[in-house]
């Protein structure tokens, strides 16, 4: 099975599913706490309208809440956000203290065998979705990691042109 994160920041509409198609995406996987996006260039990605959307594509969506960072998790990168003068959108990393956080309070706990044996038995490309632009800079990068070091999947983060 291969691996790819995507978030939204960057792509149109047309071109993040046309992204996915690409990517010959079987299931897509969204790891946000909430599931909308403010803006209306971004309205495409609220929960809705992208699972309708995927149901027209032949790709499963599922949400994977446990894989959120909670709202105390992401106060940290908030703090570090504020404290660096960064906004969100145009953070490049994530904080130590949040990945620390990260990984004490989600990672730690998530058995990715057991996720496995969720999907459909023919998953080819499974996609991990929430909203930063730069991988980098979104938890979407640290679940990867943990993927491909359990299984050794290849991992591809699929970003804007």
């Amino acid at each position: 099975m291969k691996i790819v994160t995507i978030g939204v920041y960057g792509f149109t509409d047309e071109q993040f599913f046309k992204t996915l198609k690409k990517a010959c995406v079987d299931v897509f996987c969204d790891i946000r706490w909430r599931r909308g996006v403010r803006g209306t260039d971004y309205a495409f990605a609220n929960h809705k309208r992208l699972q309708m959307q995927l149901e027209l594509m032949g790709i499963e969506y599922i949400h994977r809440r446990d894989l959120a960072p909670t709202p105390e998790i992401r106060q940290r990168q908030n703090t570090e956000d504020k404290k660096m003068r960064v906004p969100k959108r145009k953070r490049s990393h994530l904080s130590q203290n949040f990945t620390n956080a990260y990984h004490e309070g989600v990672l730690n706990d998530f058995d990715v065998e057991a996720f496995l044996t969720t999907l459909p038995e023919d998953t080819k490309v499974l996609a991990l979705f929430c909203v930063e632009r730069e991988p980098q800079a979104c938890h979407r990068s640290l679940v990867s990691k943990k993927f491909q070091a359990t299984t050794g999947a290849s991992i591809e983060h699929l970003l804007p042109d």
